[in-house]
């Protein structure tokens, strides 16, 4: 029997903006030290930035092309099997997909130095929804791990 506790899902609550719940989900990523004011102004000024120059209607749609261009499909978890530990290729639920990929973009940005957060934010957005950049590279380096370590998949729980 599993010692861990059930885990019971939150409602999902949305941003006064855009009505979302993915765009409420990375506010509250960005946000540091519960300064959640903080954080909505450069989420929401970063998605205007990086819907400058494209001629769509909804604002949300380059940021959701972004997220949907980042998320692994696969990730590799370490399983210790004997005096062995091996890579074993796991398939990853939606909400960590989505939970990873906010996470990439959001750090790539802050990793970007000598530029305000909100740029940062708008250029890994544009990027990543082009398929290009660093979150776009760090999906496609967790897809040849699990690819290269599948001998192992057996192994999985």
């Amino acid at each position: 029997m599993s010692r861990r506790k059930r885990v019971y899902s939150k409602p999902e609550l949305r941003d006064p903006r855009y009505d979302s719940t993915l765009v409420n989900k990375l506010i509250s990523q960005v946000m540091r030290t519960g300064k959640r004011s903080l954080a909505e102004r450069i989420v929401y000024t970063a998605i205007d930035r990086s819907n400058e120059g494209s001629e769509s209607v909804d604002p949300l749609e380059l940021l959701n092309r972004a997220i949907e261009n980042a998320k692994p499909r696969v990730e590799v978890k370490s399983r210790r099997v004997g005096g062995a530990t091996y890579q074993v290729p796991v398939e990853i639920s939606v909400d960590r997909q989505e939970s990873l990929a906010m996470r990439w973009i959001i750090n790539a940005a802050r990793g970007r130095r000598g530029t305000p957060m909100h740029v940062a934010l708008a250029n890994e957005i544009k990027d990543a929804a082009t398929n290009q950049g660093g979150v776009v590279r760090k999906r496609d380096e967790t897809h040849k791990m699990a690819q290269a370590n599948r001998a192992f998949a057996h192994l999985r729980w």
